[in-house]
């Protein structure tokens, strides 16, 4: 066989070996984005795939165990019981009434198994209630004239 056809078949081969690799990296990374709601209606091998769910954390419903904490999130009148049980520690905006998101895979009686949790930060840059936006009104920005 001539060096050229070799070579030929040997880059055939890595980049066929890279594709597969890419595939399999894409696929087992994907996470799908569910509502509480429709965790419920999950069946057979969707019920048990990575995916993501957010919500807010039920006062009064954070329990400190050894190895996870225990949470319920809450969508409209819907719930959700999250234990999570990752490495990283939970953020210090974790709190009762935040806003988070959850990523890990449902249990078959309706648990949630959290390997990751993201809270929402406050953000000093929203609105306070009833006030205006920074720039509109006051008196550093507005010009009167004399008549």
């Amino acid at each position: 066989m001539k060096p050229k056809v070799k070579f030929g078949i040997g880059v055939g081969i890595i980049l066929a070996g890279l594709s597969c690799l890419a595939w399999v990296g894409a696929r087992e990374s994907k996470t799908y984005y569910h509502t509480i709601s429709e965790i419920s209606t999950l069946r057979g091998a969707a019920l048990h795939q990575r995916m993501r769910v957010g919500g807010d954390v039920k006062a009064g419903s954070i329990q400190h165990l050894t190895g996870e904490t225990d949470f319920v999130l809450t969508e409209d009148d819907k719930t959700l019981a999250v234990s999570y049980v990752g490495s990283d520690p939970l953020p210090d905006t974790f709190k009762d009434g935040v806003q988070c998101l959850v990523e890990g895979h449902a249990t078959s009686d309706g648990h949630f198994v959290a390997d990751n949790v993201q809270a929402k930060c406050a953000s000093k840059y929203e609105t306070a209630p009833g006030g205006a936006p920074a720039g509109t009104g006051g008196a550093a920005g507005s010009q009167t004239s004399k008549s």
